[in-house]
């Protein structure tokens, strides 16, 4: 999503945008690695073909569909304006590494990943690291909370206050209203004392109501519905209500519920700073200091239900269509997921844990070091995944919305990601 400078995590005035801001730059030597990781053999071989090294799931389910890997690449033309693209975005914004993975039936597809996984020893990107995905968790715990719906177990518009007491405006503000960033709630990563408590300690666990009551200090910001206002206050309180309605832990929740349904076996909750091999290492600017910082193992607690998550390019890809299409939900709870309204942002709409930017559903994610874009084009059930090992923001933007931009530019004109703002 659109995102202006002032949106930073350190910003106690305005909210975020995604889970964090993105920040500054990193000089990154350029390595095409595309199709070969840790020891040597590739998901994609020389020309992209896709040949499963890894095989099934960590649950012994075939994770492919028959249509996963198209047979062909999109052709030495558009492929080259691809790669000049992103080389581009990668060399104005200094990422230091990206993966990119484009899938449109009937054309082919385009997997790519340049750049290095690590500035210090130089370490190639490779397109099988598992990477943080921030606010895509959004899409995984909203998910969960929607096949509670389904069950019959809670409703959309029941009040907060049902489920968690002590939330302020709790009796006005819904399940319905938190889903789709309308509740009011003073978002806790806006907080200054968040922010200086976080910063001061990366490795530090945040129990979710440790964080909820940063921003609860706070006067809520309007009337529930009144308005668009991103913040992570209303996925914490989501991921409460999942758990107390199923008398289980929030990762047990979507493990079971959502991630094993759908063959996602690359894609985790972590509990702390855990963080599977093979990852990138992340760099980012948020820091009392403002200086560059490794921030691969800051401890993601805080984020919890609204962005804590870790995937890989390969269940990204699987969880963009299920999550566009509702595969895991009733159509009916699907199509109350799908109302989008505006977010004030030309061109993107949002949901229930959900956006819509000029066709292309899904979300993405920012915490630090990492950012990502996981989205589906139903029109032309084409999906594309960006993961970049940076959140260090380009011209007030999220680097990777530049990138998505610009791809989107290429092979889809009439449904651009993050279109611009047209002049005046």
């Amino acid at each position: 999503m659109r995102r202006t400078p002032s949106r930073r995590l350190f910003t106690a005035a305005l909210l975020v945008a995604s889970v964090l801001a993105p920040m500054t730059a990193i000089p990154a030597t350029a390595v095409n690695a595309a199709g070969v990781d840790r020891h040597g053999v590739g998901p994609y071989d020389g020309n992209r073909h896709c040949v499963h090294p890894h095989g099934a799931d960590r649950h012994g389910v075939d994770r492919h569909d028959k249509d996963e890997c198209p047979p062909k690449g999109l052709g030495p033309k558009l492929t080259a304006r691809l790669d000049k693209a992103i080389a581009n975005v990668r060399r104005d914004a200094d990422i230091p590494g990206v993966i990119v993975g484009l899938w449109m039936p009937g054309k082919g597809s385009y997997v790519r990943a340049t750049g290095v996984a690590d500035t210090a020893t130089g370490r190639p990107m490779t397109t099988d690291p598992f990477m943080r995905i921030g606010s895509e968790t959004k899409t995984f715990t909203v998910t969960a909370l929607l096949q509670l719906v389904d069950d019959g177990l809670i409703r959309l518009d029941d009040p907060i206050s049902k489920y968690i007491h002590g939330v302020p405006g709790g009796k006005r503000i819904t399940l319905r209203h938190l889903a789709e960033m309308r509740s009011g709630l003073y978002p806790y990563s806006a907080d200054p004392d968040f922010v200086h408590d976080l910063l001061s300690d990366p490795g530090r666990s945040f129990t979710p109501q440790e964080v909820l009551a940063y921003g609860f200090k706070h006067k809520n910001t309007f009337k529930p519905g009144k308005q668009f206002q991103y913040s992570n206050s209303n996925l914490v309180l989501l991921g409460l209500v999942i758990e107390k309605v199923t008398g289980h832990n929030l990762v047990d929740v979507i493990d079971k519920r959502v991630l094993r349904p759908s063959h996602l076996g690359h894609t985790l909750f972590p509990l702390d700073a855990e963080f599977p091999e093979p990852h990138a290492r992340g760099y980012t600017n948020q820091t009392l200091s403002g200086g560059v910082e490794d921030a691969t193992d800051w401890n993601p607690s805080w984020a919890w239900a609204a962005g804590a998550m870790i995937s890989n390019l390969n269940d990204l890809r699987r969880w963009a269509k299920i999550v566009a299409t509702g595969t895991l939900l009733s159509p009916e709870t699907q199509r109350e997921r799908l109302k989008m309204l505006p977010t004030g942002f030309p061109g993107t709409n949002y949901g229930l844990g959900i956006f819509e930017s000029d066709g292309w559903i899904g979300h993405n994610g920012s915490i630090p070091g990492y950012e990502s874009v996981t989205v589906y084009l139903p029109s032309k059930k084409a999906t594309l995944v960006i993961l970049l090992n940076t959140d260090i923001s380009y011209e007030g933007k999220e680097p990777s919305s530049v990138l998505a931009q610009k791809i989107t530019e290429i092979v889809t004109p009439k449904n651009v990601y993050d279109r611009p703002v047209p002049p005046r």
